[in-house]
């Protein structure tokens, strides 16, 4: 399935099934999980738990969704491990596949494993990439990122599940020789390698335009934001953003030959406008405050809600920059949306329902997320009717519909 990034989220008039390949944010990347007839409000103690699954051990990658199977990574016993249920939370399968990242800079996993076309990918922080067989879990191949590629990372680890562009898998190894690499999708063999501008990887996963003259990849490495020909890998442009990890795990939202990237760690949002059919970019706007770890943003209509360094949550004008309100109702946290409302997870495990609306915070229904451990980090999934949530160690099911 071709990835393509949707101009324009309008949840009011774009009416979508509900697929059934849900990769990392959604079928396209945006957090957008096209689904209705949703409950519009929860009751005071949440909807509905339908099951939950314990055993995951450490890590905060999110959940995939493919062939009717769910498909999420942990960290227990020493070792990495890809687990595989049914839609009822019963446990089909898992295979070890090595060593996690460990260690002050929190242990687990990271990168949510990719299921495409009968195949399952999977990024351990430590810089390992593996291919399995979606149905039998066997190895068909795996690459190292550091010693296949000489790549160079930051302090917290390798991220960024990989983007699949037709037969390319692009991934960011970073480093001076394989910055940014597609490989063969089926045997791993390198299509085409750019040097980019060398510096480390940035933690996050790129995303594709299909709208511009020149067809390209759009990434955040550790120092620069990079416009890759998804062709043959020719840098197009780049722009110069950084902070003081080097690290940007947020997935940048495009609309409207804008990209909008939010960076951590007082580096904030920032605002590029594509011109001479992608081949350049200019800045529009830049907000210092705005801008979270791992929470990501959402465009409706002509604003963008998320999260931020300073204030926990903000609304903006899209084009203009323009702060229309924030807000420390709940915890800071990340977010989804679904059948005209978003979906805030705190950082101090609250789920709430809010109203898009850009002149308050409007919160419809909250619920506490009583199960799991460690970090409330994983990015929530809607799938026909059932919400998500992925704590530490364990793995929630909600009836929404």
């Amino acid at each position: 399935m071709k990835t393509v990034i949707v101009a324009l989220l309008s949840f009011t008039t774009l009416v979508l099934s509900a697929q059934d390949n849900i990769p990392w944010r959604g079928v396209d990347g945006t957090g957008v999980y096209y689904e209705t007839g949703l409950l519009k409000s929860w009751p005071t103690n949440g909807p509905e738990l339908l099951w939950h699954f314990d055993g995951l051990g450490f890590g905060f990658s999110s959940v995939s969704i493919d062939q009717r199977k769910l498909f999420v990574t942990g960290f227990t016993d020493g070792k990495g491990y890809l687990y595989v249920l049914d839609m009822n939370g019963k446990l089909l399968n898992k295979v070890e596949y090595g060593t996690e990242f460990t260690g002050d800079n929190f242990t687990g996993t990271r990168s949510t494993a990719i299921p495409h076309e009968g195949k399952v990918y999977v990024v351990s922080g430590i810089a390992e990439l593996f291919c399995y067989d979606i149905n039998t879990l066997k190895l068909l191949w795996k690459k190292n990122y550091a010693t296949d590629y000489g790549g160079e990372n930051t302090k917290h680890g390798w991220n960024g599940p990989p983007l699949i562009i037709d037969e390319k898998l692009i991934i960011a190894p970073g480093g001076p020789t394989h910055n940014v690499l597609a490989l063969n999708k089926t045997t791993g063999d390198i299509i085409w390698s750019s040097e980019g501008m060398k510096g480390i990887s940035g933690y996050g996963t790129p995303i594709f335009l299909d709208d511009q003259e020149i067809p390209q990849i759009v990434i955040m490495m550790g120092d620069h934001i990079l416009g890759l020909d998804v062709t043959n890998g020719k840098m197009l442009w780049s722009y110069a953003h950084t902070n003081r990890f080097s690290e940007h795990p947020n997935t940048p939202v495009y609309s409207g030959n804008r990209l909008l990237f939010m960076s951590a760690y007082d580096q904030g949002a920032l605002m590029l406008q594509l011109t001479d059919g992608g081949r350049k970019v200019t800045p529009v706007w830049e907000i210092k405050e705005l801008g979270h770890t791992t929470g990501h943003m959402m465009k409706y209509g002509d604003y963008v809600y998320g999260p931020g360094n300073r204030i926990n949550w903000y609304c903006v004008d899209w084009n203009t920059g323009k702060v229309m309100y924030s807000d420390n109702t709940i915890g800071v946290g990340n977010i989804i949306a679904a059948d005209g409302l978003l979906y805030c997870y705190s950082e101090k495990g609250e789920m709430a329902l809010v109203k898009p609306n850009s002149e308050k915070f409007e919160i419809i229904s909250k619920f506490p997320i009583t199960l799991g451990t460690e970090q409330h980090w994983a990015h929530p999934v809607i799938y026909k009717g059932v919400l998500y949530v992925r704590h530490g160690d364990t793995l929630m099911a909600y009836k929404i519909k």
